[in-house]
């Protein structure tokens, strides 16, 4: 191959031939002339191209991170190994997929025979998932940069080395972090709990402080130390907390700048960390038509498995199968659970599909129905004030498209309203939040439970 310069030479030297002919009044001599130059310049690319180093001796490897979290930046490093007896100039190109943002596009360098140099790729991803490297092309160049050598896209795929980084989902909510571990700590004996609730466990026995509820002294082992003392109480420990996440067609719409599937991974990773940090086991099952994702994490390590499984997770374009979902999660729970379902409360996917078979679902397991609450319904809703005759004319007058939207808006709001209502009958909890403080609704909810002895 051959780059700009031979043509740029035979230009420049026809050029100085075809002047010297016509200052000398030749004819033909310029034309043998501009072929003289024509042959010296493809010698000299030949002699060029046999200098330049053989591509197919040029060792690569990688090192560098393996996973990041979505908005961070990661450096791979590319070590190039000049394993020829000749000088190595080169360009690097090292190529990814474009949602990797991989730069610099491409990097130049000189290798003695022997040396090594290390590259680095700065990646930008903007989507999660495994960004894998697609190929590297080295291009060698003679001394005099007229010619190079470069290996065929199939054997430069071939020889590229195998990397891929895995970009997690970028766990937004981990600020609400503090303040629930915070209370979570309040509830496990950090401070004296007020009374028991139905269902919390007892911890120890301590002797009586000013401040104390009356009705957790224990008269008996009062009795025996001769001394008065108090019961403390912990929330319940060692429950399984089960995220189901709806990757239907529903799960695509996006609310703000993302979609309904991000804000419920990002709300699971929330109630996973939390519930892990409480000693509770925390499952999570990603379902539509077939099982998409499944992960049982215990009460260690709860984080970086969930992301692990959670980041390569997309949307299907299908209707949810809630049966299959219930039959999933009745088979995988045996004991009672805390079951969250992240989806959302559109009358049809829930009325059609979950509100069959979910009375077998909350007969055995305690369930919350996470939804994400889009506040372009609220802002289509409000329509202009009619202008009163004789009024003088608004700068902005309601017009007929207006106002169907708003009835559109105001019918939807009112669905959603009923399907939450008839979900509260059957017994679920209903979390119905913007996505800003969606994660920690689920939170709070969880938390709620705990402190109750709901479990």
């Amino acid at each position: 191959m051959i780059t700009w310069r031979p043509a740029a030479a035979v230009a420049v030297g026809t050029v100085v031939v075809a002047s010297a002919g016509a200052a000398t009044g030749g004819a033909a001599v310029p034309w043998l002339g501009a072929l003289a130059v024509v042959l010296v310049v493809a010698a000299v690319v030949g002699v060029d191209l046999f200098l330049a180093a053989d591509p197919r001796l040029v060792r690569l490897s990688r090192d560098g991170d393996r996973t990041i979290w979505l908005g961070q930046s990661a450096s791979v490093g590319l070590v190039v190994h000049n394993r020829s007896a000749r000088v190595l100039r080169a360009t690097v190109r090292d190529a990814w997929v474009p949602s990797a943002g991989a730069g610099p596009y491409a990097s130049d360098l000189v290798l003695a025979p022997g040396a090594a140099a290390r590259l680095l790729t700065t990646l930008t991803p903007t989507r999660r998932g495994d960004r894998p490297a697609v190929a590297v092309t080295v291009r060698a160049y003679g001394p005099l940069r007229m010619g190079y050598r470069q290996q065929r896209q199939r054997a430069a795929r071939a020889a590229t080395p195998p990397w891929t980084v895995r970009v997690l989902p970028p766990f937004s909510s981990r600020r609400f972090l503090p303040e629930k571990v915070a209370r979570l700590r309040v509830l496990d004996g950090a401070s004296a709990i007020r009374g028991r609730g139905q269902g919390t466990e007892f911890d120890t026995l301590r002797e009586y402080v000013a401040g104390d509820d009356v009705r957790s002294v224990d008269w008996r082992a009062s009795a025996r130390r001769a001394d008065v003392v108090v019961r403390t109480w912990r929330p319940e420990r060692d429950r399984q907390v089960l995220c189901v996440l709806d990757t239907g067609r529903t799960s695509a719409a996006r609310i703000g700048d993302e979609p309904r599937l991000d804000a419920a991974i990002d709300a699971a990773l929330l109630l996973a960390t939390l519930a892990a940090r409480a000693e509770d086991r925390v499952d999570l099952l990603a379902i539509d038509t077939a099982v998409r994702a499944s992960v049982a994490t215990g009460r260690r390590a709860a984080l970086p498995k969930l992301a692990a499984a959670l980041c390569r997770l997309n949307p299907a374009l299908v209707e949810t199968d809630f049966g299959l979902v219930t039959g999933e999660v009745l088979r995988r729970t045996r004991k009672r659970a805390l079951v969250v379902l992240f989806t959302t409360l559109e009358p049809g996917a829930i009325g059609e599909g979950l509100l069959p078979v979910l009375p077998q679902l909350a007969a055995r397991h305690k369930v919350i129905v996470a939804a994400v609450h889009d506040p372009e319904l609220e802002r289509l809703a409000t329509v202009p004030a009619p202008v009163p005759a004789g009024a003088p004319e608004p700068a902005a007058r309601p017009v007929a498209g207006d106002v169907y939207l708003a009835a559109a808006a105001h019918r939807a709001l009112a669905e959603r309203d009923r399907v939450r209502a008839v979900l509260t009958r059957q017994g679920v909890e209903v979390v119905d939040a913007p996505i800003e403080i969606f994660a920690s609704k689920v939170a709070d909810a969880y938390l709620a439970m705990k402190a109750s002895g709901r479990l």
